[in-house]
C-alpha cells in the first residue's frame, strides 16, 4: 500500500522525494512520481483513491436522484447553425437518448429528411470517440472530418463522401483540432494546421486529397503560438497565428486567384500580406457581402470593436471603424449578411454574461434595429446564409440550446429547423446582481440564480459559487442541465465575474493574469465573503466549484482562506505553477500564467500555486482543517495534465486534518480527456460532483 507521507519524506514504494531549487528557493516536490501515469506505484494509489471515492460517494443522498434529473434535462433533440453549401444544408444533431450528435446533410430548404454522413456512436458504440470538427467542401460533395478516441484530442482528419460516408484518399494521423479550409481548385485540396509539431512543422499545410500530397504553407517560427487557417469567399487565405490564449492574433491575407498555375504541392504560389502583425490585439476577421473585410479586433478598443479594410490592402493602416467600442459590454460575436437594404452585420455583445444583439448598416455602422431574442441569455455562432437570413444558437440558464433563424429584415428570430421539437416550457429561474470589493477596492459583480420559489425564501441555504477568471474568457448564461437540476433542488448558483476573464473586456483579462493572477483569486475570496454578508449562505453552505484554470482558481482560494467555505469542486485543475510548463499544454500558457524561468514569474506563481501552498501548510501548521474538496482527474487529459490532481490529491491529504474520513476525494476517470465525452459519463461525472456539494452543504432537495 502507498500512502502519503509529509513533504521531504518518500512514499513507501515510491522514488526519493525531490527537491528543485529555483531561482536560489527550494521547491520541494514529494509526489512527483505522481506524474508517471501508469508506474506501479501511481497505478496502485489510484486504486486506493478509486475505493476510497466510490465509498463516499455512495452514501450521499442525491447522487441517484441528480443524475436522473440531469438524464431527463438532456434527453432532447439538440442541432447546431447549419453551414451552405450549394442546394444543402450541413449540421450536427444529437438526438434524444443519443450519446454523441452524428453529421448530418438536409436539402437547402430543409424540406426533406436529413441523411447522416457520419455517427461516431455507429463506429465505435463504447462511446469513446468523438466528432471534434468537420467542414464540407465548397461544393458539398466532400466533408472533411475530425475524430479521436479515449479523450486525447489528438486522433484522425479524413475526407469522406457526402453521398455515402466512404473515405476519399488517404487519413491525416496525429491532429489536434484543426482549422480546414478546402481551396477551390478542381482538383480537391484543403489547408489544414499542425498545432504542435509532433508529425511536421508546426504551422498551415497545403494537402491534395487523392493522394495526401503535402506543402507547407506557412510555418509558425515564434514559440508556443497556435496556427488557424479559413477561405473567405471561395478566394481569400486567411492565415493566422495566436500568441497565446485571448492576447495577440497575427493575421495574413492571400489571393487564391492569383496563384500561379500548376498548382502542385510543390508549388503553391500562395503570397500572403499582412493584416495585423505585431500589436498586441486579439482580431478576427469575416468577409461581407459587399467585398470587404469586417474585423472584430481589441486594437484600440479593449471591449472590441468592428473594423472594415479592402481585402486588396488588408493593412491595419487602412482600418476604417464601422461599429465603436462600447464602454459597457464586449462584442463577442458579429456576422456580415445581404440586408434589405444593403450590407447589415449583425453584432453579439454579452454584459455581465447576458447576451444582446443588435442589426447594423455596414456602411455607416449606425444601429437599424434590436433583435428579439427569447429571454435572458447566451447567443452564439451566427452564420449567414446565402438569403441573408442570420442562423444563431441561443440558450439560457433554464432553456435547451436552439437554433434560430432570423430571416431577412426580421427582428424576432423562428427556430430552425421547422421539424424542431418545440422545448418546454423552462421553469422559472430569477437572475440577481450582487456586487463585492476586492482588497485593491476593485469592485466585482456576482451574478445569483435562484430557482422556483427562490426569490421568495431569503433565509441562507446551500449555494454554488463558480468562476473561471482565466485566458479571457467570459463566463455567458447558457444552458446547463446540471445548474438546472441543483437550482430544482433547492439550491442557489452564483457566478463571480473575476479578473482574469473577459466579462469586462481585455483589460478586465490583463489584470487578473500573469504576475497579477493573485487578483483574480482575491477577487473570488471577496465574492465569497460577500455571498455570507449578504446572507444568502452560511460559510457551511457554500461550496466553490471550477474547472481547469477555474479549478487553479477555486483551489487557491480555498488554501489560502481555509475558513472560506464548506466545500470545493476543482474538475481537470491545474496546482502545481512551478511545473504546469511540463505537463499537458502549459508550455503554451506562459503569456497567461507567466513562466517559472522568469523570478518575478516565478514569484507570483508561487504566492498561489495551491499545490505548494498546501505542502507549505503540512509542514508549518499540520492537520490544518480545510474544506472538503472533490478533484477530478481525466487519464487522457492531454491539456491540463490528470498529474495536477493526483499531486494535489497527495498534498492534500498530507496537510489536512483526519477527521474519521477523507479530507479530498478523486474521482479520477479512464478513456476520456478534458473535451467532450459520451452524454452517460458527463452526466455521471456531472451527478457526483453535485450530489458531493448538496452532501457538504446540507441540499437536501425538493
Amino acid at each position: 500500500m502507498v500512502r502519503n507521507r509529509a513533504p521531504g519524506v518518500a512514499p513507501a514504494h515510491g522514488p526519493p522525494p525531490v527537491v528543485d531549487t529555483l531561482h536560489g528557493r527550494p521547491v520541494p516536490d514529494p509526489y512527483r512520481w505522481l506524474e508517471s501515469p501508469d508506474s506501479p506505484a501511481t497505478e496502485r494509489w489510484l486504486a486506493e483513491r478509486s475505493r476510497e471515492y466510490e465509498r463516499e460517494a455512495a452514501a450521499w443522498p442525491l447522487r441517484a436522484p441528480l443524475a436522473d434529473r440531469i438524464r431527463a434535462l438532456v434527453r432532447t433533440e439538440l442541432w447546431t447553425p447549419p453551414r451552405h453549401r450549394p442546394g444543402l444544408l450541413f449540421s450536427t444533431v444529437r438526438d434524444p437518448g443519443a450519446e454523441h450528435p452524428r453529421l448530418v446533410v438536409l436539402p437547402e430548404h430543409g424540406d426533406g429528411p436529413a441523411r447522416t454522413v457520419l455517427d461516431p456512436g455507429a463506429e465505435d458504440p463504447t462511446g469513446r470517440t468523438t466528432l471534434d470538427a468537420w467542414e464540407p467542401s465548397p461544393n458539398g460533395s466532400l466533408v472533411a472530418v475530425q475524430t479521436s478516441s479515449g479523450g486525447v484530442e489528438r486522433g484522425g482528419l479524413r475526407v469522406v463522401d457526402t453521398r455515402t460516408g466512404a473515405a476519399v484518399g488517404p487519413p491525416v494521423p496525429g491532429v489536434r483540432y484543426s482549422h480546414v479550409a478546402w481551396v477551390p481548385d478542381d482538383t480537391p485540396s484543403f489547408l489544414y494546421v499542425r498545432r504542435d509539431g509532433a508529425r511536421g512543422v508546426r504551422g498551415v499545410w497545403l494537402r491534395r486529397v487523392a493522394d495526401g500530397a503535402e506543402t507547407l504553407v506557412h510555418a509558425c517560427t515564434a514559440p508556443a503560438t497556435v496556427p488557424g487557417v479559413r477561405v473567405l469567399g471561395e478566394r481569400w487565405l486567411l492565415v493566422t497565428e495566436s500568441h497565446g490564449t485571448g492576447h495577440r492574433t497575427d493575421l495574413w491575407l492571400a489571393d487564391l486567384t492569383a496563384r500561379p498555375a500548376p498548382r502542385a504541392p510543390d508549388r503553391h504560389g500562395i503570397a500572403l500580406r499582412p493584416v495585423q502583425v505585431g500589436p498586441e490585439a486579439e482580431t478576427e476577421a469575416r468577409l461581407g457581402p459587399d467585398g470587404l473585410l469586417y474585423l472584430r479586433t481589441t486594437l484600440g478598443a479593449p471591449r472590441r470593436r468592428l473594423c472594415a479594410v479592402t481585402p486588396e490592402e488588408p493593412g491595419v493602416e487602412g482600418w476604417r471603424e464601422v461599429v465603436p467600442e462600447d464602454g459597457d459590454a464586449t462584442l463577442d460575436a458579429f456576422t456580415p449578411y445581404a440586408g434589405p437594404d444593403g450590407p447589415a452585420l449583425l453584432v453579439v455583445r454579452t454584459r455581465w454574461g447576458i447576451s444582446e444583439a443588435t442589426l447594423h448598416d455596414a456602411r455607416t455602422g449606425a444601429r437599424t434595429g434590436t433583435v428579439d431574442l427569447p429571454g435572458e441569455g447566451m447567443v452564439s455562432g451566427p452564420e449567414t446564409a446565402p438569403d441573408g437570413s442570420v442562423h444563431l444558437g441561443y440558450a439560457d440558464v433554464a432553456t435547451q440550446q436552439r437554433v434560430l433563424r432570423l430571416a431577412p429584415g426580421a427582428r424576432r428570430p423562428r427556430p430552425w429547423p421547422d421539424r424542431a421539437a418545440a422545448p418546454p416550457a423552462p421553469p422559472a429561474v430569477t437572475r440577481t446582481v450582487l456586487w463585492c470589493r476586492s482588497p485593491d477596492g476593485t469592485r466585482v459583480p456576482v451574478t445569483v440564480f435562484t430557482g422556483p420559489g427562490g426569490a421568495r425564501s431569503p433565509e441562507p441555504g446551500p449555494t454554488l459559487l463558480h468562476a473561471y477568471g482565466g485566458f479571457g474568457r467570459p463566463r455567458q448564461f447558457g444552458f446547463s442541465a446540471t445548474v438546472l437540476a441543483w437550482l430544482l433542488s433547492g439550491g442557489r448558483y452564483a457566478v463571480a465575474h473575476v479578473r482574469g476573464g473577459g466579462d469586462a473586456g481585455r483589460d478586465w483579462h490583463l489584470r487578473g493574469s500573469g504576475r497579477d493572477k493573485p487578483r483574480a483569486v482575491a477577487d473570488l475570496v471577496a465574492a465569497a465573503d460577500a455571498l455570507v454578508a449578504e446572507g444568502l449562505c452560511a460559510r457551511d453552505q457554500l461550496c466553490l466549484s471550477g474547472g481547469s484554470a477555474g479549478g487553479l482558481l477555486v483551489l487557491a482560494a480555498a488554501v489560502s482562506r481555509p475558513d472560506l467555505c464548506s466545500a470545493v469542486i476543482a474538475s481537470a485543475p491545474l496546482a502545481d505553477m512551478a511545473r504546469f510548463e511540463r505537463l499537458g499544454l502549459g508550455r503554451m500558457w506562459t503569456r497567461e500564467f507567466g513562466s517559472a524561468a522568469d523570478p518575478d514569474d516565478f514569484a507570483a506563481l508561487m504566492s498561489y500555486s495551491p499545490y505548494h501552498r498546501a505542502l507549505d501548510s503540512a509542514v508549518r501548521t499540520p492537520g490544518r482543517s480545510f474544506p472538503r474538496v472533490l478533484l477530478t482527474g481525466f487519464h487522457g487529459d492531454t491539456r491540463t495534465d490528470a498529474a495536477h490532481p493526483r499531486k494535489m490529491c497527495a498534498a492534500l491529504r498530507a496537510a489536512a486534518r483526519d477527521e474519521g474520513r477523507p479530507p479530498v476525494l478523486l474521482r479520477y476517470e479512464r478513456d476520456v480527456g478534458h473535451g467532450p465525452r459520451a452524454v452517460s459519463r458527463a452526466v455521471g461525472l456531472a451527478a457526483d460532483a453535485h450530489a458531493f456539494a448538496a452532501h457538504e452543504t446540507g441540499l437536501t432537495g425538493p
